[in-house]
């Protein structure tokens, strides 16, 4: 199965990006004037995120707040995702991306560095369709020339990026980071085929 793998796709938030901070941003600015504590909110985050639920946005409609706007300046580079691309690339996997993103995603990765080891961006802004859609998908294969037996989707949403791609048979690796990792598994279309708490963990598959 690993020998026939030429593209391994990254999705990018939680993934190559770490939005912690962002996140973290966006709810101080949602609380701001209200009696609700940080504790408070991320605390209620964390149980409907627990419950496969987009925490964030199920946390909001619970206290009744309204979506805050999104900073990228906060968005950094996990600490191993240059490193584990220039390895990928020096083993000979050609790099892309499939990601739910705002527009200027190329742009954005090329600011942080990573453009030089990625091949390929599919995003859902230019692409007027987003994941788990199996549109955007298509696209990304089509344009990369291979076969989803020939291609991973690498990424930290298991209804973003797992389920889709392992119906369509590209190899999956669940990256257990941000609040993606709280999912409960409870069906067989969820599993990946590998999971991993580190992007470095993926040179031990490849």
């Amino acid at each position: 199965m690993l020998n026939d793998i030429k593209w391994l796709f990254f999705d990018v938030g939680s993934t190559l990006v770490d939005e912690t901070e962002c996140y973290n941003h966006r709810i101080r600015d949602a609380i701001a004037g209200t009696d609700i504590t940080f504790e408070e909110f991320n605390e209620k985050r964390l149980y409907f995120s627990k419950q496969n639920l987009k925490g964030d946005i199920e946390a909001l409609r619970y206290f009744g707040l309204a979506k805050t706007p999104w900073h990228h300046e906060d968005e950094k580079l996990y600490k191993d995702s240059e490193n584990v691309l220039k390895i990928l690339c020096e083993k000979g996997y050609r790099i892309g991306v499939i990601a739910n993103q705002s527009a200027g995603t190329e742009k954005r990765l090329e600011s942080c560095g990573l453009m030089k080891y990625i091949q390929l961006v599919v995003a859902s802004a230019e692409e007027g369709v987003a994941k788990p859609d199996k549109r955007i998908f298509d696209i990304a294969l089509k344009r990369a020339g291979c076969s989803p037996s020939e291609a991973v989707m690498i990424g930290d949403r298991v209804d973003n990026d797992i389920i889709t791609a392992n119906e369509m048979g590209m190899m999956t690796i669940w990256v257990r980071q941000g609040f993606g990792k709280y999912w409960t598994i409870s069906d067989e279309s969820e599993k990946a085929d590998f999971a991993v708490d580190s992007l470095s963990e993926l040179l031990d598959i490849f």
